[in-house]
């Protein structure tokens, strides 16, 4: 008695539809794990790799390193707290006018 080694379509549809959504768990996971580590990452000083503390300034939260002591802005964070005449003039005016 010969056996057909040949797989039905409907074995094939079965693992190839098997196959993508084990391919799908795994992307899921992967992207979860490296979404993970980059908020980590974010968290952490860029200098001395020491975790941030957020403090709140005129409605924007900033993070400080507490061991250097230096202070990080998200995008967007240095033009709200550059107001009015600071705009223009002074240390955060002149910070703006480098960058643009």
């Amino acid at each position: 008695m010969s056996t057909d080694s040949k797989p039905s379509k409907n074995e094939e549809e079965y693992f190839a539809r098997a196959d993508a959504e084990l391919r799908k768990q795994l992307r899921e996971r992967a992207d979860a794990e490296r979404a993970k580590a980059a908020q980590a990452d974010r968290n952490r000083c860029p200098r001395c790799d020491v975790p941030l503390v957020a403090k709140e300034n005129k409605g924007v939260t900033i993070d400080q390193c507490p061991q250097c002591e230096g202070i990080w802005l998200d995008k967007g964070e240095l033009e709200i707290l550059a107001t009015g005449k600071e705009r223009e003039s002074g240390f955060v005016g002149s910070l703006l006018r480098i960058w643009k």
